[in-house]
């Protein structure tokens, strides 16, 4: 036995490894598996305590007592990242389809656009859309039809329309690669295990993410242009201002009569519709003249939807989701447009502030157009808890330019609120105390420290060169994932116990060995995918079961190898060995052919098709380990304790 000692140190080594390697797969397992227990009974226990619960109040508790329980668990995190990645197909996910908005990235580095430059991208938008033309050829074809050259709003006025066009296909292909890009960076940060992100076509992009049951969030990590902007709220004097001058003309009245120049506080009377349980969305009753919902509706368009708190020193207005699309179709009105001073905006919250009547209410901000800092200064943020108020918050640092202007800025504007904004929606106003210096700032207004994460991701993976739109969407539910599992294992347990029975049956004792041969080589190949942190997909799985099928297929070469040794009178160790040394050559070849093969699949195939070709290579690396290592060595230990070995 003494020299079988370093073979027997290597395989149990190996066997050792492969263990270690599953072991946090194992532990995964068990703790989802607490933890879906855990979750289930306490939605069975808030269900009880309150009956009327809503499905979204009730995700939005259940997702924070998961969030608890992970973090209670320091090595949760540890163990999901070292253990076996399960695919798209087999736990779940989205598959989004994503389109590069060209149009706007045009817009966006046009200099001087007036309406004419509008018009054309609207129509070269409207005809892209049909269309595999390129939107800079159809746009450089618009406008050389009404006699414009393009140097008016791109480059200098010394290039010609051809070099424009080339640097702006150059620039839109850019666009589509740091898209890319910036998506994989996000979704690394956000923790998807192997997503597949590929291009289609000039502008699109499609993203698997694998585990991401959260439609919504996931959606809004991709599609988030990530442009941050800093911007001083209006004064509530001069905001009342504005909103008593669009409800005017929403009213039909004259900007100059005596009702324009009324009491401000007439529009924020309390209606039955808008009454609400919460105080900030109590409206006014100092009104002089009692209306009906309809009459009021009717005198004051802009403050039946956009309700004022008249216990408020501010000026914010809030708004009902429902009725959201419809203030913004009133505030783009022309003649609204026309009165609303050049240099403010009107900006909804990014989160509701409540409900109401199950409806989610927001609030209208009124701020300045411009923005006094972006986020191209950002340089870090960390998203946390608050210790003071134990509310989500992300902290953010700048750069020495950025901290230089955020001083000279909040040290000028104290007293004032200052908007954070991001993708044009207000995550919050705070107001500004005192002067800030050394660059760090905070936004708050998350519901929860995971939205805080997805919005820490966002800063830091940077800002999308242009927009992006959804074109496909589709999600796999976990329960469908599930059945993929659960095929999947049956189909390998029945391959399994089929190809045992065979080789048990024709070769008897050589077979059993060779059966129990194959357990460690599925073992050796879970080891392998958890050590590289390799995803296995269904089509992985029908790797490992191929795997299985020619595992065997050395054995048998061995085997019959054995036979015809044994048939020229050889001893049975004599046998054993000149089988194994013979069969080497045979074996080698034709699983070489098989791994060329497998490479050609990985290299050029995508999702499916690599896991499929993963699989399968190391799953021929683990059967010939199995075959000419473990076998070989039960052989020759058999032989030396004299056991009997049939062949069948």
């Amino acid at each position: 036995m003494k020299e079988y000692r370093f073979t027997i140190i290597i395989i149990l080594a190996v066997i050792g490894l492969s263990l270690y390697l599953l072991y946090p797969t194992y532990k995964t397992y068990q703790n989802d598996k607490h933890i879906t227990a855990v979750l289930d009974k306490r939605s069975a226990e808030i269900k009880k305590s309150d009956p009327n619960i809503t499905k979204d109040q009730l995700d939005k508790e259940i997702r924070l007592i998961e969030d608890s329980l992970k973090a209670a668990d320091p090595g949760y995190t540890a163990m999901k990242q070292k253990s076996v990645k399960l695919g798209l197909d087999l736990q779940g996910g989205m598959r989004v389809v994503l389109e590069v908005n060209t149009g706007k990235l045009l817009e966006k580095i046009a200099k001087s656009p007036d309406d004419v430059f509008r018009q054309v991208m609207k129509e070269s938008e409207k005809e892209a859309a049909v269309s595999e033309e390129s939107i800079v050829n159809i746009m450089a074809r618009k406008l050389q039809q009404r006699g414009i050259r393009l140097s008016r709003y791109f480059g200098s006025i010394r290039d010609d329309d051809s070099k424009i066009i080339s640097e702006l296909h150059k620039d839109a292909e850019d666009a589509v690669s740091r898209a890319m890009e910036i998506i994989r960076n996000r979704v690394d940060q956000y923790g998807v295990s192997e997503p597949s992100i590929q291009r289609q076509g000039n502008r699109r992009v499609i993203v698997e993410l694998p585990g991401v049951a959260r439609e919504e969030e996931a959606k809004q990590l991709l599609q988030g242009t990530a442009l941050l902007e800093f911007k001083l709220v209006k004064d509530a004097d001069y905001t009342l201002s504005v909103m008593q001058k669009i409800d005017n003309i929403l009213a039909g009245k004259n900007l100059n009569s005596d009702s324009a120049s009324s009491d401000t506080t007439v529009n924020t009377k309390k209606s039955k519709k808008n009454n609400a349980k919460d105080s900030t969305l109590a409206a006014n009753d100092t009104t002089k003249k009692q209306l009906s919902q309809e009459e009021f509706a009717k005198e004051h368009p802009f403050f039946s939807i956009a309700i004022l708190d008249p216990n408020s020193k501010n000026a914010d207005a809030y708004v009902r989701e429902d009725e959201k699309d419809k203030l913004r179709s009133l505030l783009n009105r022309p003649d609204v447009k026309a009165v609303i001073p050049d240099n403010v905006e009107f900006d909804f919250s990014a989160k509701p502030i409540g409900y109401q009547e199950g409806k989610a209410v927001y609030v209208l901000y009124c701020v300045e157009k411009n923005p006094e800092l972006t986020g191209g200064v950002i340089t870090n943020a960390q998203a946390q808890i608050d210790p003071n108020t134990s509310s989500a918050i992300v902290n953010m640092e700048m750069n020495s330019e950025g901290a230089t202007d955020w001083a000279r800025i909040t040290g000028a504007n104290v007293g004032k609120r200052m908007a954070i904004i991001l993708d044009g929606a207000v995550y919050s106003a705070p107001n500004i105390i005192g002067k800030i210096p050394g660059g760090h700032s905070q936004i708050t207004g998350m519901a929860n420290l995971e939205e805080a994460k997805l919005l820490e991701i966002v800063l830091k993976a940077g800002a999308l060169p242009a927009p992006v739109n959804v074109i496909e969407e589709r999600t796999v539910g976990p329960s469908l994932g599930q059945d993929s599992i659960n095929a999947g294992f049956k189909s390998t347990m029945i391959a399994y116990f089929l190809i045992a029975f065979f080789m048990i049956t024709y070769y008897r004792k050589a077979g059993a060995i060779a059966a129990v041969s194959l357990i460690f080589t599925i073992l050796f190949i879970m080891g392998t995918l958890a050590g590289f942190n390799a995803t296995l997909t269904l089509p992985g799985i029908a790797g490992i079961i191929l795997t299985i099928g020619m595992a065997v297929d050395a054995n048998v070469l061995i085997y019959e190898r054995i036979r015809e040794e044994l048939a020229t009178g050889k001893t049975m160790k004599a046998s054993i060995e000149s089988g194994f040394s013979k069969a080497n050559s045979a074996i080698v070849d034709s699983n070489i052919t098989t791994i060329l093969t497998a490479i050609v699949l990985y290299q050029f195939g995508t999702g499916p098709v690599q896991g499929f070709a993963l699989t399968l290579m190391i799953g021929i690396f683990a059967s010939l380990f199995s075959a000419l290592v473990i076998a070989k060595l039960v052989f020759r230990v058999m032989v030396a304790k004299g056991m009997h070995i049939s062949l069948g």
